[in-house]
């Protein structure tokens, strides 16, 4: 008796098609379109939840540092809870008394601003713009509009307390949760240890890159600050102030720090204080962020120019002018879960702008291009018609 053939079912298992490459695409556009509405619809609970989280990394250190040496559990919580606190403390005094210094310098240079309004309208009449669009020009430089614009950006005074009230919150809830923190990473390296590794280094680069910017924000903003104090440009606090919180915004944070103290400047000393405030940003800000910025955080953040350009409009558009300020560490959040955590696609972390794994690549390009060059310069003729060998 013959046996049976086996049938299709018992031979080999039967291939289902895979999804097409292109309906994988449109998902996952779809998917950050409504996750990004969705973080916009809730941007005043997510905002301040985020930052709580990046002071806690930052603050988390003091805790390790004080159960290494023996400190009671309790003890380091509080301690931690009271370093946050202290912290926004002293950045919400700070943002208050440049804010009142700003609103009370308005009123004495409301003169000066119609005037400034009218020349600049005056010259955009003579290269043909019509007259509603010089109107609207010559509004903007009023100071109640100024104010206006200064409140719609920073929130009124009761949503700023609602802010501070989420984060002071978040931030004691966090520092009790905090204390598990080793123990969850050591959980998570047993069953997921790419996404334990994932998290513990995102924390770590967000700790390097938001305490390095800090600092050289704070000495970017003081430096400049005295040399508006001694250029005698009014509002010198205010400005130095916002030096310090453009710093945390990439390639754009210096051209909006240097606004206000240009129109300022010219108002007060004409030209020369305008170039001057000029020449001082650009040292100050060129010297920072091209030298020593570069050599303290290092590796940190490995975004590519172009992704952290692009991020920065996106949180921006997402969670307003606060998500140009954080647009960095969502940015690096974003990539720790989609790419870091999952081995089989660590490989695209080249692609965000990260250079370890493709810097033997770009050595031999450079030598190439070295080699080339050496040997363009050999081919090249001496005056007397030999050639260099």
């Amino acid at each position: 008796m013959q046996p049976e053939s086996p049938g299709p079912e018992a031979s080999e298992p039967v291939s289902r098609p895979g999804i097409p490459r292109a309906t994988t695409i449109l998902l996952a556009l779809g998917g950050a379109t409504v996750a990004a509405f969705g973080i916009a619809a809730i941007r005043g609970i997510f905002t301040p939840v985020f930052m709580a989280l990046v002071i806690t990394i930052c603050l988390h250190p003091i805790r390790r540092w004080m159960q290494r040496h023996g400190v009671p559990r309790g003890i380091a919580t509080g301690t931690t809870i009271a370093a946050g606190f202290a912290v926004l403390g002293c950045l919400s005094v700070v943002l208050i008394a440049a804010l009142a210094q700003f609103s009370a310098l308005l009123p004495q240079y409301a003169p000066q601003l119609d005037q400034l309004g009218a020349s600049i309208a005056q010259l955009l009449e003579s290269v043909g713009f019509g007259s509603e669009q010089t109107q609207t020009v010559l509004q903007a430089f009023t100071p109640g509009r100024l104010i206006g614009f200064i409140t719609d950006l920073l929130g009124n005074i009761t949503g700023m307390v609602g802010v501070l009230v989420i984060i002071l919150t978040m931030l004691i809830l966090m520092a009790v949760d905090g204390g598990r923190v080793a123990a969850l990473l050591t959980h998570l390296q047993f069953y997921r240890p790419a996404m334990g590794a994932a998290f513990s280094g995102f924390a770590t680069d967000i700790r390097r890159y938001t305490v390095a910017t800090t600092i050289l924000g704070a000495a970017q903003g003081l430096f400049n600050w005295l040399v508006l104090f001694i250029l005698q440009v009014p509002g010198a606090m205010a400005w130095g102030v916002l030096s310090f919180i453009c710093s945390f915004i990439p390639n754009i944070g210096y051209f909006i720090a240097i606004i206000p103290p240009l129109v300022f400047g010219a108002l007060s000393g004409g030209w020369p204080v305008v170039l001057a405030v000029i020449l001082t940003y650009g040292v100050i800000n060129g010297v920072i962020q091209s030298i020593i910025q570069p050599k303290y955080i290092g590796n940190a953040v490995s975004l590519s120019e172009t992704l952290t350009f692009v991020s920065v409009l996106f949180w921006a558009a997402v969670l307003g002018a606060v998500g140009a300020i954080l647009a960095v560490p969502l940015t690096l959040l974003v990539r720790t879960i989609l790419l870091d955590s999952d081995p089989s696609k660590i490989w695209r972390r080249a692609l965000t702008g990260d250079k370890k794994d493709i810097e033997s690549a770009l050595k031999l390009e450079d030598d190439a291009i070295r080699a080339r060059r050496a040997r363009r310069r050999s081919d090249r003729p001496h005056p007397d018609g030999t050639r260099k060998k």
